[in-house]
């Protein structure tokens, strides 16, 4: 009895540390760190009931605004994305990766940002068995440019872009948007801004767009919330089709 008892012991604490036994209940948030050049980052995963995701779950790396920067690893979850998927926790079927910039970092031109979030992004892919050729990128704000810029470091890793009130480029009018359009036309991209946005100009929004269609692009959607100003991805999150939409692509 008693050595059955101590297998049972080793068996039950093997399996705390796996992520099957972190998927055997409802979803959940659960903190990480990573390693990269020495430096240890800290981000946070939301992980999908088996229930809802599946043995193999698609896979959100989210890129957070410019308020939710720092180090304690858990501000990301608290605007944008998080809030809406903890609100749908029980249902919600993806793996979500919540990197965090450094102060004043940048998720489109800070190289070091972009390598946090790719470590962070395969780590979890690799944990929590995510789908490899069903993993997006969404983010809001800063994040939306980082959206738009994260895919240029890694081609061919994301089978979808959903940027938020974002944009392309540092200036509002010299912004590469015809080049960028080019280099994404084949990329299944969902485009949300507000039109009273006092922040970042709904005419960059606008432009992208614009540049999509001119360039020929296979699926490129915009959507523009006629009485919202900055805040636009509570809004995104909350459009019913836009996740039938996402799930539906793959790489």
């Amino acid at each position: 009895m008693r050595a059955s008892t101590i297998l049972l012991l080793l068996f039950l604490l093997a399996g705390c540390g796996t992520g099957a036994m972190t998927r055997s209940d409802s979803g959940t948030f659960v903190s990480r760190e990573v390693a990269l050049d020495g430096v240890s980052r800290r981000y946070q995963v939301f992980v999908p009931s088996r229930r809802a995701g599946g043995a193999h779950p698609p896979v959100i790396l989210f890129l957070h605004g410019a308020g939710e920067r720092g180090d304690d690893g858990v501000k990301p979850t608290q605007v944008g994305l998080g809030p809406y998927v903890r609100a749908h926790a029980a249902d919600f079927p993806a793996i979500v990766v919540f990197p965090q910039s450094a102060e004043n970092g940048e998720w489109g031109w800070d190289p070091q940002n972009a390598d946090f979030a790719f470590a962070a992004l395969e780590a979890a892919t690799k944990e929590f068995s995510g789908d490899r050729d069903r993993t997006y990128l969404t983010g809001v704000s800063m994040g939306g440019f980082g959206t738009w810029a994260l895919p240029r470091y890694r081609s061919g890793l994301f089978a979808a872009l959903v940027p938020v009130c974002g944009g392309v480029g540092r200036d509002a009018v010299d912004s590469p948007y015809d080049e960028v359009a080019r280099q994404f036309r084949t990329m299944p991209v969902w485009i949300f801004h507000g039109a009273k946005d006092d922040v970042v100009e709904p005419e960059r929004s606008r432009r992208m767009a614009a540049a999509l269609k001119t360039a020929g692009a296979r699926d490129a959607r915009y959507t523009e919330f006629p009485e919202t100003d900055h805040n636009a991805w509570d809004s995104a999150y909350a459009t019913p089709e836009l996740w039938t939409w996402l799930f539906a692509q793959r790489r």
